[in-house]
């Protein structure tokens, strides 16, 4: 009879112990890893499993310091961005997912759940929730037939209006009558995929207003700073729908060569736009009035994800996926003209208002690098939660906002000086 408290036996229970605790560790990050699959989008299998949503909840603020490492910057006054430090503020956790994360010039934040949740999460700047809004659509109330009762949907990314009484959210994919089994990256299946829908949400009373059909699997969105068109990347009709915001519909569809578009950039006088083709390692300008697609417009280094443009668009910057560099391109010639290393998979990228500064999340690193535009050189280097995927900046409160795919969104202030 072996007794408790006898050394031995004591010693024996604690290496069980340790050895559970370590399988179970283990089986957390395996479960975690089928989250992901093709670009980092839902596997199938994750889809199938995590498709129903719980009720939405108000996201849980688990933190929230001070920063108190560097002085503020004086009220009124704002400092350069290459001349501040990042410094991590808040974590906001509960029933979220999210895909991406996008502020409005008005302080307003949509964070997109994907299927895991069904449902856009909005916040103020200072991180309070505003509402969670559902997926679920009833697609006859909009005058589409074919698909009667609930549909829903999985809000992937989105754009705001230039006014920002609208926002544009895209959805991987549909779910209800008479579609299609779910669309992937892998754009494979026996009986192909559907095409699925933009959503209009009207941002003061936060309901879904209009939904608008465009191609199969479409990603990212982008609203042209004239606010007269709303242009979606379509992964696997590997196309651009062009949205006209006074008629409410697609006008064209525009051939993009395949290569699984996403990340979408406009010029500031809304003639032309930038698309990233994540299969390649091309990134192609589309003339808006005529169509017309400059397949050869640059290329930068393997599986272009996001774009951004500087401040006077004089400058495309350009994440590899699979290059792990930012890329900095002529918008006018296409020329690259320079390359900096940030980390592994970088995905999604923001700039601060006065051009200075780049943010980009690097995916598999768990890391957020910020990049100075002057020199093009890695300037801080900060830790996220696993799988960061979407990034945005908050102009209110000069705040950079990380959602990241495990279901948390970090927020770092960057409004301080440097020592």
């Amino acid at each position: 009879m072996k007794i408790k408290n006898d050394p031995i036996y004591v010693r024996r229970r604690r290496i069980v112990l340790a050895v559970v605790v370590a399988i179970a560790v283990v089986l957390v990050l395996l479960v975690g890893s089928l989250v992901v699959g093709t670009e980092g989008e839902p596997s199938a299998e994750a889809a199938s499993s995590t498709s129903t949503a719980a009720e939405p909840t108000q996201p849980t603020e688990v933190e929230s310091p001070a920063p108190e490492d560097s002085p503020a910057t004086p009220q009124g006054e704002s400092a350069a961005a290459a001349e501040t430090d990042l410094v991590r503020v808040q974590r906001l956790t509960g029933e979220m997912a999210p895909k991406s994360v996008v502020a409005s010039a008005k302080g307003q934040i949509f964070a997109q759940n994907m299927m895991y949740r069904h449902t856009v999460s909005v916040f103020t700047a200072d991180g309070a929730l505003q509402k969670t809004i559902d997926d679920s659509v009833e697609l006859a109330d909009f005058g589409i037939e074919g698909h009667p009762g609930t549909s829903k949907g999985a809000p992937v990314e989105m754009a705001f209006s230039p006014d920002g009484e609208t926002a544009w959210v895209s959805n991987y994919s549909m779910y209800g009558e008479n579609f299609l089994p779910e669309g992937k990256d892998a754009c494979a299946g026996p009986k192909g995929v559907s095409d699925s829908y933009v959503y209009k949400i009207d941002t003061s009373s936060l309901e879904i207003v209009d939904v608008i059909e465009v191609g199969a699997v479409p990603k990212y969105v982008a609203a042209t700073p004239d606010g007269k068109q709303v242009l979606v990347s379509n992964w696997c009709s590997m196309d651009l729908s062009v949205i006209d915001v006074e008629q409410g519909e697609v006008t064209s569809t525009i051939p993009l060569g395949g290569d699984n578009p996403r990340g979408i950039e406009v010029s500031p006088d809304s003639s032309t736009a930038y698309v990233a083709l994540m299969g390649s390692d091309r990134t192609v300008s589309v003339e808006l009035a005529s169509g017309e697609v400059d397949a050869d417009f640059t290329d930068t280094g393997d599986g272009p994800r996001h774009l951004v443009l500087s401040p006077e668009g004089e400058h495309l910057y350009v994440t590899n996926n699979n290059s792990g560099t930012v890329s900095e391109v002529d918008a006018a010639t296409g020329e690259v003209t320079r390359e900096v290393a940030v980390g592994t998979q970088p995905r999604s990228m923001a700039m601060s208002p006065d051009g200075g500064a780049l943010y980009v999340v690097n995916y598999n690193d768990a890391t957020m690098s910020k990049v100075a535009t002057e020199d093009f050189e890695v300037i801080q280097t900060v830790k996220t939660d696993p799988h960061p995927i979407g990034i945005t900046y908050e102009p209110t409160e000069q705040r950079v906002w990380v959602a990241n795919y495990g279901g948390s969104i970090i927020v770092f202030d960057d409004s301080r000086t440097v020592d």
